[in-house]
């Protein structure tokens, strides 16, 4: 919500010294988080003045377009003296000034740039040769001043402004509102009011300690039936006011401080009557829609849509109704969505002389819904959203005919229509030491009464307790605790000594926090960076991996609502996150990555089931919550990581070693070692690894955690990525289930270590992992750990074969071994192995 200064003074009686940074630290004190603040009109500098036009002579030229030679009296200190122009006519004390608009007429006031001025985006004005003649200065547009999209013709302003007889010489700068300090306020959801001249002003007034004027000063009469008939048909709509305005002058523009503060707020000026309807909302709060009478079709009806019906929106887009969609109809059907937008076939026009003010409130969540549904948001529907005050309804329907009255020459129609009534709003009783005792500072009950009440709550005092009702603008105070924040924010949070919690006895973190953080840690103690992505992906996605249709990472669970209509999904792997991470790394200059990143991937249900919509009074049951669960599908918690460039850059040590492949196992060699779990590895075919270099990763038990290598050619080209970039994905939620329980590992030994070395013949196509694997289930409960260390190929060995040489530890936790003992160990693995894989011992 943007706010000028100048707009809240009307309700606050702020300072003249205060400026808009000051009250910026006020509000932020007070809980409000102010972005900026902005100083409108400071892009314009130097002589900026009213003129006045003498005379002008349109001059065609070749290129068809017709210029004006222009002169204009821009007042005695900056006139150039009288004299005769090349002809040898009089000329008066003025400027010659070259302007392509015609939109102006001898007499006319106008906003003239002289030579000095610079104007939005560095512009600057001088005396310039042009069509002919030296241009002394510029006739300006709303456009060229920054104070809105009106390039059609130069601004002629009314011969008063301001309550000010206009002059020529005069300051420009004043008359246009140009400069003004604006205040752009994040409004957080719960804090609607605020999304409202009239909400700020009452938080500024509050935090500056002075006095608030309320805009809105007109209760809500009894329902009656006098004006344009209504009838609502849902309790989604509890008050609607209809308020009708006449002869209203469609040719009547928008004066300059109404069209500049809707501007300033952030808005368009359209035209005089939109215009007077935003400004009152941007005021008030309440949304308003004003119809052009002429094109109702009967009464005015608040109801559900119904299926098969379809409206053509303000935005000239036909929508679809859904039937729990809140419509506004008349005779001819649907003629808005209550809450959000207007429909096109009564919306007010160039010849609009009849205006129906609709001033109504609408239920939260219907808005809410349906604007989500139609993926159709305004400024009116974020308001309804957030909680409008029904209060408010009544007087900003007068205030807008009021205006349409004073500005635009109408005449407000004798009768009016209310129907329904202001919801009653529901007290809450809460201790009077409550907000003491929760926020740990001094609050006595008479300074809790007298926060309550300067929020807008009733408090009704009975002991020690209070039963505090809520203003009607405050849909958000609905428990005890919310009054607490309030109390806490207006006694300044500064104030409260921050204490920070004891952890209670015997709790801490749970075996999979623990296993997590021990993972992160060792994988970036080894040289990588962690990284987070967003968890959305795209059928497209999962194109470019190469992933097939019948593997699980194509059982994707759609968003509802996408942050982006081109990852509609959530993720089912994190490499495509990574991908990304990579190629904007690339594009800064950054080539050598490791990068890493845990999270979340979540595959849908198979089959599909939808999740019970428990009721909110009560908690739901164990089927419900089973149910839940169910539909939400698996969830396990990935680990994944990506290498590209060098792993080690060239230095004094020597050259640069490319990062690839090697790097990628050694991941889950290091988070394994993290959690005490042994690894297997063998060759597989997966993508989106290349054929033949690609790990598949699995426990020593063969529970499958995921795959390592470098990536597929055609993987690489899709994303762009470099050439022979490696990555590794595992289930990081099945590695630490694999991990053995905490307390159970094994005490480290004080006895020394027995190395025994083995190299073993096999085929070429015998994976090394394979062979590993026969040699940890010969050796016995005294091998401590195994590695190969050299893989041979070549004549001694013979065509066809391989010599793989491991490194065998073997250690005792009660005694020291000895050679028999690991010997005999030794053997009985290479024993295995020969059995197994058909491995022939090599002599080392």
């Amino acid at each position: 919500m943007r706010a000028p200064l100048s707009w809240l003074r009307d309700y606050a009686s702020l300072a003249e010294s205060l400026d808009g940074r000051s009250l910026a630290e006020a509000l932020i004190r007070a809980g409000l988080e102010v972005e900026t603040v902005e100083q409108a009109g400071a892009d314009v500098t130097g002589p900026l003045v009213i003129g006045r036009v003498l005379s002008y002579v349109d001059e065609p030229q070749k290129n068809g377009k017709v210029i004006r030679w222009c002169r204009v009296d821009v007042g005695a200190e900056h006139n150039d003296p009288a004299g005769s122009d090349d002809s040898g006519a009089d000329v008066p004390a003025s400027r010659g000034i070259v302007c392509g608009a015609h939109n102006f007429a001898v007499g006319d006031l106008v906003v003239v740039s002289l030579p000095g001025a610079v104007l939005p985006g560095g512009f600057a004005i001088a005396a310039r040769k042009t069509y002919g003649h030296v241009s002394d200065g510029m006739i300006c547009s709303a456009r060229e001043l920054g104070l809105g999209d009106d390039h059609d013709g130069i601004m002629v302003l009314p011969p008063t402004a301001a309550g000010d007889d206009l002059a020529p010489g005069d300051d420009a700068a004043p008359v246009l509102q140009l400069r003004e300090e604006v205040l752009d306020i994040a409004v957080t959801p719960d804090r609607g009011y605020c999304l409202s001249l009239r909400g700020l002003a009452r938080e500024a007034a509050q935090a500056e300690g002075v006095a608030f004027r309320d805009p809105v000063a007109l209760g809500t009469p009894a329902p009656t039936d006098g004006g344009f008939p209504v009838r609502t048909e849902s309790d989604a709509c509890p008050l609607f006011v209809a308020v009708s305005v006449t002869g209203v002058d469609p040719s009547r523009p928008s004066p300059r401080w109404l069209a500049r503060r809707v501007q300033l707020a952030g808005m368009r000026s359209i035209s005089l009557v939109v215009d007077i309807t935003n400004y009152v909302m941007l005021e008030t709060g309440q949304p308003i829609h004003a119809y052009d009478a002429e094109r109702l079709d009967g009464p005015i009806v608040v109801r559900k849509a119904t299926a098969g019906e379809t409206l053509t929106t303000l935005d000239d887009q036909t929508r679809g109704l859904h039937v729990d969609d809140l419509v506004i109809s008349d005779g001819s059907g649907p003629i808005g969505l209550a809450g959000v937008m207007g429909g096109a076939s009564t919306e007010i026009g160039a010849g609009t002389t009849a205006v129906v003010i609709e001033a109504a409130h609408f239920a939260a969540m219907t808005v809410a819904r349906t604007s989500r549904r139609h993926k159709l948001s305004s400024e009116a529907s974020r308001r309804f959203e957030r909680g409008v005050d029904p209060a408010a309804a009544y007087a900003a329907a007068h205030r807008v005919a009021d205006l349409l009255v004073e500005l635009a020459g109408g005449t407000l129609v004798e009768g009016e229509t209310v129907v329904g009534a202001v919801p009653v709003p529901v007290p809450t009783t809460i201790e009077a030491d409550l907000p003491g005792r929760i926020l740990g500072t001094t609050v006595d009950p008479g300074t809790v009464v007298s926060l309550l009440e300067a929020v807008g709550a009733t408090v009704a005092v009975a002991g020690s307790t209070l039963s505090v009702t809520p203003p009607t603008w405050r849909p958000d105070l609905t428990d005890p605790y919310d009054y607490v924040e309030e109390v806490g924010r207006l006694v300044s949070y500064d104030t409260i000594t921050p204490t920070v919690p004891r952890a209670p006895v015997g709790r801490g973190l749970t075996a999979a926090q623990r296993g997590r953080r021990a993972v992160i840690a060792a994988v970036v103690a080894a040289g990588f960076v962690e990284v987070l992505s967003f968890p959305f992906a795209s059928v497209e996605d999962l194109d470019r991996l190469g992933v097939s249709a019948d593997d699980p990472r194509r059982r994707l669970n759609r968003i509802a609502n996408p942050l982006a209509e081109t990852s509609p999904y959530l993720r089912t792997t994190l490499l495509p996150g990574l991908f990304g991470a990579v190629a904007r790394n690339r594009s800064r200059g950054n080539d050598d990555l490791a990068i890493v990143e845990t999270g979340s991937v979540f595959y849908a249900a198979d089959p599909p089931s939808s999740a019970p919509r428990p009721a909110v009074t009560g908690r739901p049951t164990a089927e419900e919550l089973a149910a839940m669960d169910a539909a939400l599908g698996e969830q396990p918690r990935h680990l994944a990581a990506v290498l590209t460039g060098s792993w080690r850059t060239s230095d004094w040590r020597g050259g640069a070693q490319p990062a690839g492949w090697q790097q990628a196992l050694a991941v889950t060699e290091v988070a394994a070692r993290a959690l005490g779990v042994s690894l297997v590895r063998r060759a597989v075919d997966h993508a989106p690894w290349h054929p033949g270099r690609c790990a598949e990763i699995s426990t020593s038990d063969g529970v499958p955690l995921g795959h390592a290598g470098e990536l597929h050619p055609q993987v690489i080209a899709a994303y762009g990525l470099p050439e022979r970039t490696a990555a590794v994905e595992i289930d990081l939620s099945a590695l630490l289930a694999a991990a053995p329980p905490r307390g159970s590992v094994a005490p480290i030994s004080g006895y020394p270590v027995a190395k025994e070395d083995v190299a073993l013949i096999v085929a070429v196509d015998v994976p090394a992992a394979t062979v590993e694997s026969a040699l940890r289930r010969g050796a016995g409960p005294l091998l401590e750990a195994v590695e190969l260390f050299d893989v041979y190929t070549g004549p001694q060995v013979g065509e066809g074969r391989k010599s793989l040489a491991f490194a065998l530890r073997f250690r005792a936790p009660d005694r020291t071994l000895t050679d028999a003992e690991s010997g005999a160990a030794r053997d009985a693995a290479v024993a295995v192995a020969v059995q197994e894989v058909g491995a022939e011992p090599r002599v080392l």
